[in-house]
């Protein structure tokens, strides 16, 4: 790529065939990449593109393995995380680095140990609530909340405050990395005019995010990966979806669907495989879901569907009193770090803990059926992986959400819980997953399926609405909209 002679003297960091590679998997291959004071750069491309590893280069998480690196036109040589902070280079990463066993205001003082002295955690309170409120008015997030007990959505948001805070050193390039993968609709809209109010005084930023209209909309240039190297690059203007899906190496259309007529109505003739009323629902509203559902859970983050999918989960391992699910369940985590993948493991035995008694031989976990079903997965889902015996946090974070996805849709669960599972997972991906989800509903399967991309509700047969803890609309066929689900959200009376 050749930098614009306008910009020459604009340019904060500069990348020249920059490659890294880990072990015999290339991440990186002759990268160039500049970023300029007061721009926004979108930075897409599939799971596995390289999009990660660039960013952990910028951030001085990893050190590449040959290439220029320079920051306000200096080389960089022993570049770390503590070099990329003085610099004013902030990131926010897809796997969230926030400490749970601190309050939301000692993480704050965490990134900025020049906080110190008698009041620090007032102040730091106070640094960090500032921003909250800046980016994200009404986040009802307290300064002493515990990140473990805050749900993903607030600790995300909380990650992206702390990264726009400032102390002692300026903040002059903000990475967000997937920053919108668990806000909803309303919050990421919050986000992203923030940061291009941001732009606009004159901070950088680079946007990593796999839902383009994000990046189109609020970008001023775009830059698309493939296979570890740059393939497209320009103004923001000169792109439109539907190049940025084929400069990725895409096709824009679906694959064709088996689809069930999508009428919203309960299935004739079949069998309730859910019901389940939050504790304080009134009326006469219960979620319910048939064989062979697809039921979609909406409304903003933190309004109870999480807790209303972790209860079904629970209900399904009862052996006593009323019996609200009725067949074998599988959860499919949103927060894979915490809730998902087994980091010790193998990608192979991430997928295969969930079908164990068909694995068995004898009394033995058999190590060739496992690798056999990963295998098979991996090709189903397209794991990038060269081998399934590898660490399950080899994978980019998108490829370990597929793991995920090939750990529930392998087993014999016919009830498979998706809490906002799309979480880092390319566009590609997405609707091969969602074609794969309604083939397996046309055989009987059936999914509750939370999410906070209100555009994926499209795919499901009924959607339910929650407000403070509460069912407060069902709507089926034509009324599951956009437009809708967000009309629901705030009009609903609890």
């Amino acid at each position: 790529m050749q930098t614009p002679m306008a910009k020459l003297d604009d340019t904060l960091v500069r990348l020249g065939g920059v490659e890294k590679s880990f072990g015999a998997v290339k991440a990186l291959v002759g990268v160039d990449l500049d970023i300029f004071r007061g721009e926004c750069v979108g930075l897409v491309g599939h799971n596995g593109a390289g999009k990660s590893t660039l960013m952990n280069i910028l951030a001085g998480v990893v050190a590449p393995d040959v290439g220029q690196f320079l920051i306000d036109g200096t080389e960089q040589r022993g570049y770390s995380p503590s070099g990329a902070k003085s610099h004013g280079i902030r990131c926010v990463f897809q796997e969230l680095s926030v400490c749970p066993n601190l309050t939301v205001a000692e993480n704050a003082r965490v990134f900025h140990p020049s906080i110190r002295g008698f009041g620090w955690r007032r102040r730091a309170a106070r640094l960090i609530t500032e921003k909250l409120d800046e980016i994200f008015p009404g986040h009802g997030i307290a300064p002493s909340s515990l990140i473990a007990d805050i749900a993903i959505g607030r600790r995300q948001m909380v990650e992206i405050a702390r990264a726009f805070t400032v102390s002692d050193q300026p903040a002059r390039l903000v990475i967000l990395d997937e920053p919108t993968s668990s806000l909803d609709a309303q919050t990421a809209g919050q986000l992203l005019a923030h940061i291009r109010r941001s732009v606009a005084s004159g901070l950088s930023c680079i946007l990593i995010s796999h839902i383009l209209g994000e990046v189109l909309t609020t970008c001023d240039r775009i830059v698309v990966m493939r296979d570890g190297t740059v393939v497209a690059a320009g103004p923001a203007q000169a792109f439109d979806r539907a190049r940025l899906i084929a400069a990725m190496g895409s096709a824009e259309t679906k694959a064709e669907r088996t689809t069930g007529p999508k009428a919203g109505l309960p299935r004739d003739g079949a069998p309730v495989r859910v019901r389940m009323r939050p504790a304080r629902q009134q009326g006469d509203l219960e979620l319910i879901a048939h064989e062979g559902d697809i039921v979609g859970l909406a409304g903003l983050a933190g309004h109870g569907q999480t807790a209303l999918l972790l209860e079904t989960f629970a209900a399904s391992r009862r052996r006593n009193g009323r019996r609200n699910v009725t067949a074998p369940v599988a959860f499919v985590a949103g927060d894979r770090q915490s809730d998902g993948v087994f980091p010790l493991w193998s990608i192979s035995r991430n997928i295969g803990i969930r079908s164990l008694a068909a694995l068995r031989v004898g009394p033995f976990i058999s190590q060739r059926l496992e690798d056999g079903l990963a295998g098979r997965w991996r090709a189903r889902i397209g794991i990038r992986t060269q081998d399934t015996q590898d660490n399950i946090l080899s994978l980019s974070g998108g490829n370990q959400q597929k793991a995920l996805f090939a750990r529930a849709l392998a087993s014999d669960a016919r009830i498979v819980l998706m809490d906002d599972p799309m979480r880092g997972v390319d566009h590609s991906t997405k609707l091969e997953v969602y074609d794969l989800i309604r083939k397996e509903a046309n055989s009987g399967r059936t999914f509750l399926w939370y999410t906070t991309e209100t555009e994926e509700l499209t795919n499901c047969d009924r959607v339910y609405v929650f407000r403070d803890g509460v069912i407060v609309a069902h709507l089926a066929g034509a009324d599951v909209t956009e437009e809708q689900v967000i009309q629901s959200s705030f009009s609903g009376a609890p």
